[in-house]
Parts: structure tokens; C-alpha cells; sequence
């Protein structure tokens, strides 16, 4: 072949063709349908599952992050000799000591301003009668509306439908969501002390059924990296939100608000929920400086420093102590949020983002979950 034939072939050779036996390896029709119809009903069950046993699953996934919370204080006592089902005790004791102190401080002040609530709504009222004035003008439009409407229909003026409420709804409601929320906290406590006390059992026993030693390697590793994970983000979150609390109580101590510790607690607890309970938060310290204060300008102060806390919290703190690894996607926190809060309510808005964070660090340490991690992440 000489090289003219030999460049004039090489020039149009036509591009190497794609293995079709390849491609219809890569698909395969009926069978993703039917696992996608699969997966698809799955789901469906699990959320339908998780709504209606909500009583069931709530104290487990409570028990669960507060066992990756507590486990290396647990581990921590039994460095220095002391029993693990006894340390455990322990530091669920000083938990709950810690809890019922606390509860017990702020009762006294909570009692307080909600003694002095009903007083602070008749200033509210009568400011709200001075706002009113200016738009007198426009209710007495609305009535010349009705009275056309009247002339229209007939001279029959529509009722506004009455309301009854039976003796005791209330109360019956109180009192069976008391008790079931004691139910779920004794179930959760009880269940907290077996997983700490327990330690890596459930561990061991994986580890014995795997069949190779790398298997036996690998399933150590994702465990160990992460509880670590999981266990430094929610002491990091927790340890920052303690810290807002004490900066917001402060902050309102200076600014005059009464109960300064109150609000306080009610900022750093509120900040598990990202977003929606800083919202929350400056809605009441809103409504509390109007009743509080008379001028409007020392009135947003208090609420003004709040955001300015919050803000600093939000888009400096969190990210430097964090870091991108243990930072989720905005967009995902506001979902989940909406999904859990509907899932479960306000317990469920309050786990929605350690729920969500597990899971992102538990799919960032398994291989074939890695992408739903990354779409999680920043």
C-alpha cells in the first residue's frame, strides 16, 4: 500500500462505533421500570409507616442521636474504670438532672410573664385601637358593601356559622397528649440506656456474620467514622446553640427584657430548627418588646440584636465549626423541615436537620449511597 492509499484510508476511517451489546447492557427497559415501581412503593410504605407509627419510631430515632450524642462520655468513664452499663446510668442521671434544673429555673419566670400577659395584651389592645383610627375610613366602606349585599339578597344577612365546643375537649386533649408524651420519653430513656449500656455489640455481631476479613475491615471503618462524624456534629450544634443561648440572654439582659434567661433558653432550642425557628424566636421577641416597651424604636431592639446573633451564628459560626463535610444543602434543611414538621410535628421539626445530617454522613461513608450524600451537601 503505498502512502498516499495508506493516508486517504487513515482520513476516513469513520470514528469507532459504540458495542451495542454494551449499550443494551446499560439498558435494560422492563427491569428498571420494575425496580423503579419497586423503590417508588417502598417509599410510599416507609413514610406511610413512619406517620402512622410516629408514637413507635419517634423515641427510637431520639434514642439512636442521643446515643451518638452521649456514647463517648460513656466511653470516657469506662477509660478510667467505671462500668459501661453503670456509666451509662450515670450520664443519663446527670442528663436528666441537668434537664429538670433547668425546667425548674425557668418555670418561675415562664409562671411570671404569663401572669403578666393578660396585661400586656390590654396595652396591646388599646394601641391597636389607635392604629386602628386611620383605617376607619375603610371599615365603614366594608359596611356600606354589606348593606348593598343585604339590599341585593333581600334583606337577609348572612350568619356567621357558631361554634360549640363540648365540656372537657380540651382538657381530654391535654391531658392524653401528656401522657402520651411521657409514654415516649420513658420508652426513649429506657431504650437510651440498653443502646449506650450495650456499647459495640451490635457492631460484634455484624462483624461475626461477614464472611471475608475485608468485609470485617470495612464494616469497622464506616462505623467508627460514622459515630465520629455523627457524634461531632451534634455536640458541635449542640455546644453552639448553648452558646447562642447565653449571647441571646445577655444580650436581652442589657436590652431591659424581662425574663432575660427565658428567651435565652427559647433562642438556643429554637435554633435546632434552622430558619423557622429564627423566624419563630423573632416573632416573640417582637410581640413581648411591643408589650413591653412604649416606643416602637425600643421596642425593635431587642429583636434587632436577635438577628444580628442570629445572623452571625448562621453564616460564621456554624460554617467555620462545621466545616463543608458536615454542612447541608439550604434547600434540603427547608424541605426537610416541611417534611418532618408535617411528618411528625414540632418533635419532628425539631429532629428534621440531625435526622438529615445523619444520613448524609452514613451515605458520604457507604460507597453506593456516596451521590445522595454529595446532592445533600454544599
Amino acid at each position: 500500500m503505498t502512502d498516499d492509499e495508506e493516508r486517504s484510508g487513515t482520513e476516513g476511517e469513520e470514528p469507532p462505533q459504540p458495542d451495542i451489546r454494551k449499550l443494551a447492557a446499560l439498558w435494560q427497559g422492563p427491569v428498571d421500570i420494575r425496580s423503579l415501581a419497586l423503590t417508588g412503593t417502598f417509599v410510599l410504605l416507609l413514610f406511610y409507616t413512619l406517620y402512622f407509627a410516629k408514637s413507635f419510631f419517634m423515641p427510637i430515632f431520639l434514642a439512636t442521636l442521643l446515643n451518638f450524642l452521649l456514647g463517648p462520655a460513656v466511653r470516657g468513664l469506662k477509660r478510667i474504670g467505671i462500668p459501661q452499663a453503670m456509666g451509662s446510668a450515670l450520664v443519663i442521671f446527670a442528663v436528666l438532672g441537668a434537664v429538670g434544673y433547668g425546667v425548674y429555673r425557668l418555670s418561675g419566670p415562664a409562671a411570671e410573664w404569663f401572669e403578666k400577659a393578660p396585661e400586656g395584651l390590654r396595652r396591646a389592645e388599646l394601641r391597636v385601637r389607635q392604629i386602628q383610627q386611620p383605617v376607619e375610613g375603610v371599615r365603614q366602606a366594608a359596611q356600606e358593601v354589606e348593606e348593598q349585599v343585604e339590599r341585593i339578597t333581600g334583606g337577609e344577612r348572612v350568619r356567621p356559622q357558631e361554634v360549640k365546643f363540648e365540656d372537657g375537649t380540651i382538657a381530654g386533649a391535654l391531658m392524653s397528649r401528656t401522657q402520651a408524651f411521657l409514654a415516649g420519653a420513658v420508652i426513649m430513656l429506657i431504650l437510651l440506656y440498653f443502646l449506650l449500656a450495650s456499647g459495640d455489640l451490635f457492631l460484634r455481631k455484624l462483624v461475626r456474620v461477614l464472611p471475608t476479613l475485608s468485609d470485617k475491615k470495612r464494616a469497622i471503618e464506616i462505623a467508627r467514622e460514622t459515630e465520629r462524624h455523627v457524634s461531632t456534629y451534634l455536640a458541635t450544634i449542640t455546644l453552639i446553640n448553648v452558646g447562642l443561648g447565653v449571647l441571646v440572654a445577655v444580650a436581652m439582659h442589657f436590652a431591659g427584657m424581662p425574663n432575660p434567661v427565658l428567651w435565652g433558653v427559647t433562642a438556643g432550642l429554637l435554633n435546632y430548627v434552622p430558619y423557622l425557628g429564627a423566624m419563630i424566636t423573632v416573632g416573640v421577641l417582637t410581640v413581648v418588646s411591643v408589650l413591653t416597651f412604649e416606643g416602637l424604636g425600643r421596642a425593635l431592639l431587642a429583636p434587632g440584636i436577635y438577628v444580628v446573633i442570629n445572623g452571625l451564628e448562621g453564616y460564621l459560626v456554624t460554617p467555620t465549626m462545621l466545616g463543608r463535610r458536615l454542612t447541608l444543602n439550604p434547600v434540603v434543611i427547608f424541605v426537610g423541615l416541611i417534611f418532618w414538621g408535617w411528618l411528625w410535628g414540632i418533635p419532628g421539626a425539631l429532629l428534621a436537620v440531625p435526622i438529615l445530617a445523619t444520613f448524609k454522613i452514613v451515605c458520604d461513608h457507604i460507597e453506593p449511597l456516596a451521590p445522595i450524600g454529595e446532592f445533600l451537601g454544599r
